[in-house]
């Protein structure tokens, strides 16, 4: 017989080691898909470097603490994007934090994605960026709008 899982079995992100674990996962993810993968593999040539800082950065915005200092927009702004990207982006992050963790900060922790994509692509003035976070459709079924 199968059991299947309650999305409320599943923890919060409530350490660091919670988080190494998104990030690795997510970028996992990101890397293996055919629009982003050839992005990423462009421009981050060091992941021993780059995934410690996108910790930093997720430690910083989920637990105000870290060490992060640094300006995630200049990194992101000449890179070859539009709005199809960010949409793909941001269902696979969406994705690995709900396959993976479930409360108050993965709430968060989604609703800070879609508010940097939505914030990026007004930016860097890509037309018909949603405002409403980017995927305004996607909600996991415990999460109220």
């Amino acid at each position: 017989m199968v059991t299947l899982l309650d999305k409320t079995d599943l923890g919060d992100i409530k350490t660091q080691e919670n988080i190494q674990f998104l990030v690795k996962t997510f970028y996992g993810h990101a890397r293996q898909d055919e629009l982003l993968g050839p992005i990423f593999d462009k421009a981050i040539t060091n992941w021993d470097d780059h995934l410690p800082t996108m910790y930093q950065f997720w430690e910083r915005l989920l637990f105000k603490t870290g060490d992060y200092q640094g300006n995630p927009f200049d990194k992101h702004v000449n890179l070859p994007v539009g709005k199809e990207h960010f949409a793909v982006w941001i269902k696979i992050f969406l994705r690995t934090v709900d396959d993976n963790f479930y409360g108050p900060k993965a709430n968060e922790a989604k609703r800070l994605a879609r508010s940097i994509a939505a914030t990026f692509q007004m930016r860097m003035g890509i037309e018909g960026y949603d405002s409403e976070y980017a995927v305004p459709d996607y909600k996991h079924p415990g999460e109220s709008k």
